[in-house]
């Protein structure tokens, strides 16, 4: 079992996260396509880094290799230098949902179940007493600023307060590696750019390290880093 305090000690001469020469690809009829091609990714214990490109170049699918939801074709994707391709399926889904959060583009909320019951759900399917879940779950979602809306199903909630709990669910088993793959890509203006504010305020009170694939110059900007991803690589941008 890979657990949380070897997890968040990790290796302080590491990256903590360290893509090395991966690659992915997925057949389309008779032939491959490769998506992601001897890519090379270095991201320090605490960095928030963009990861921008046009759609379709495969930013998701790096997110995904990254995150453990999806295995790598060959070269090694280590997180605290542990090596996502050395580990089965069941100690992957583990990982997974102790030590990585997911925001995705799409808030994917229950539709049947209220902000906090959604926010408290990772918790309730890893074994935790209702009790302990819907107390941290509550913290969150007031942190977050839904304190008024805990009992609130999502169809009652605007686009940038269904993000907001999706946020909160992918931070309630208190992760140490965040990955945000557009997350406010379907929000106007004004309600995004409250969320990159929160994505920065939530990145560094709970110590997080934070890889945001995004459109969006403002959050680019925001982060400590900001990469390109384009014929399968990533290029360092020092600008966006």
């Amino acid at each position: 079992m890979i657990t949380n305090d070897l997890f968040k000690q990790g290796s302080a001469s590491s990256p903590f996260v360290k893509a090395s020469a991966i690659q992915k690809s997925y057949p389309v009829g008779q032939e491959q396509l490769h998506v992601i091609r001897d890519l090379q990714l270095d991201v320090a214990r605490g960095e928030m880094i963009a990861v921008v490109g046009r759609s379709g170049v495969g930013k998701s699918t790096l997110l995904h290799l990254l995150g453990g939801l999806d295995r790598i074709d060959s070269g090694a994707v280590k997180v605290a230098n542990i090596d996502l391709s050395g580990l089965s399926d069941d100690a992957l889904v583990e990982f997974r949902n102790r030590h990585v959060g997911f925001v995705f583009q799409s808030h994917y909320l229950l539709p049947e179940f209220t902000a906090q019951e959604n926010a408290e759900m990772p918790m309730r399917i890893a074994g935790m007493p209702l009790e302990e879940a819907r107390e941290h779950a509550t913290m969150l979602l007031e942190k977050v600023g839904l304190k008024e809306r805990l009992t609130h199903k999502p169809s009652m909630l605007s686009g940038g307060e269904q993000q907001r709990v999706a946020m909160a669910r992918a931070l309630v088993m208190k992760p140490s590696l965040l990955l945000a793959d557009e997350p406010t890509g379907d929000l106007d203006e004004e309600t995004a750019e409250s969320l990159h504010g929160l994505l920065r305020e939530m990145h560094t009170d709970r110590g997080l390290t934070s890889i945001i694939a995004t459109h969006n110059p403002t959050l680019a900007r925001a982060c400590d880093r900001v990469f390109r991803l384009q014929e399968g690589r990533l290029e360092f941008a020092g600008e966006f």
